[in-house]
């Protein structure tokens, strides 16, 4: 397994990213491919997991303090923290999990940033007991709570990098 950068300009990656995003809604935020290419374009570290063949089977997006980016989450995260490495989404296409493919994604933004604090946050309405789990066992605390304006109550999530 190799984990790399999202190369848009790679025919069908971003078509790829956004199927695997959409088989994982409600656990990620619904997009359409504009939206993606912004997020990707946005991002401190836009990263694809991929098989043996090359072939994508999971990614991250993580945005770094003064993105222009509108989650309400998000900015619950600028206006709390001066500096962190935001996960905005991260998903493994179905076949794929539960092989370590997460973890893999989540080593590699810790590797790669220097942000002291890695943020995220997890559904509690509909709750993601699955997730809650996963990062509990890799260090994350909750921070906060939010009730967001598209009907989830999310975990603020919060791990101390440096």
């Amino acid at each position: 397994m190799e984990v790399r950068p999202i190369d848009p300009a790679r025919a069908g990656e971003l078509e790829r990213i956004l199927a695997i995003n959409q088989a994982e809604v409600p656990a990620v935020g619904d997009l359409d491919l504009e939206r993606l290419a912004h997020l990707v374009d946005q991002s401190a570290l836009a990263l694809a997991a991929c098989d043996d063949d090359g072939a994508v089977v999971g990614f991250c997006l993580v945005l770094a303090p003064g993105a222009d980016y509108g989650s309400v989450n998000y900015r619950w995260f600028s206006e709390r923290y001066d500096d962190f490495a935001y996960l905005d989404r991260v998903a493994v296409a179905p076949e794929h999990q539960r092989r370590g493919i997460g973890r893999l994604l989540y080593e590699a933004v810790e590797a790669a940033t220097d942000a002291p604090w890695f943020t995220l946050e997890v559904n509690l309405r509909p709750r993601n007991d699955t997730s809650l789990a996963f990062h509990d066992r890799l260090g994350f605390t909750e921070v906060g709570q939010q009730e967001t304006p598209y009907g989830a109550l999310v975990s603020l999530m919060a791990k101390r990098l440096r």
